[in-house]
């Protein structure tokens, strides 16, 4: 019998107090867990990332809200969220993941990331700066997206339309040739991305660690992630 993949999981922390505690939803790993994964969570220390690179077989980057370099964003604005540890060894690992081909998971922060990294551009405050966005930021509102048809998400999840959560301020609104909008909500922003060139890199504005008890076609993107890792052994 072949191992369970082994997936990395950043830690997230508490960015709305003093950033002095990691604080990540136990949500994520019970997805992975469910999908047949195996979740490690790392903290912000440099030195493992090498080794993490080397003996994973996926990287999960999680929602959170952390400062993100001026130049990710377009002109004029800026992060209004505080700067991190998390930054660095976050970065580092996506990329290192990335260079290896092996899976990379982006869920909400973690999509910003991986889209920024392929040239894609952000809004610091997507409600205010994208006319007639919803307000993305509410824990109680649910919301349709359009999965673009041809796009390895539309294969993996088997369904065009279906409700998401929304827990977002921030947002991607310039897609680079480097990745492809995969899913936009009713008002147009959007919702995933993949980057066409890797096996699987794939972002997702919503939690679908949020569904993973539930019957949702989102559950069957870390079933996805996971069958994925598995064939980096």
């Amino acid at each position: 019998m072949s191992r369970k993949p082994r997936i990395a999981v950043i830690m997230d922390e508490n960015t709305s107090v003093d950033g002095t505690r990691y604080d990540t939803s136990k949500s994520y790993f019970a997805a992975i867990h469910r999908a047949g994964g195996l979740p490690f969570g790392i903290p912000y220390l440099a030195d493992l990332v090498a080794p993490v690179v080397e003996e994973f077989d996926g990287f999960l980057s999680v929602g959170g809200r952390i400062g993100f370099p001026e130049a990710w964003y377009v002109d004029g604005d800026r992060s209004q969220y505080q700067r991190s540890d998390r930054l660095a060894v976050e970065q580092a690992l996506m990329e290192g993941f990335l260079a290896r081909d092996k899976a990379v998971l982006g869920i909400c922060n973690g999509m910003q990331m991986l889209g920024c990294l392929h040239g894609c551009r952000m809004v610091s405050d997507v409600h205010a700066s994208w006319p007639g966005a919803l307000n993305h930021d509410k824990r109680d509102l649910l919301h349709d997206v359009t999965i673009r048809s041809g796009t390895k998400l539309a294969g993996l999840v088997g369904a065009e339309t279906f409700e998401v959560n929304t827990f977002h301020r921030e947002a991607l609104v310039e897609v680079s040739d480097g990745v492809v909008a995969a899913a936009h909500g009713p008002d147009g922003v959007i919702e995933a991305i993949e980057v066409p060139g890797r096996s699987f890199a794939l972002g997702l504005q919503w939690h679908p660690e949020k569904f993973a008890s539930a019957d949702h076609p989102g559950t069957r993107v870390f079933d996805a992630f996971v069958q994925a890792a598995r064939r980096t052994d």
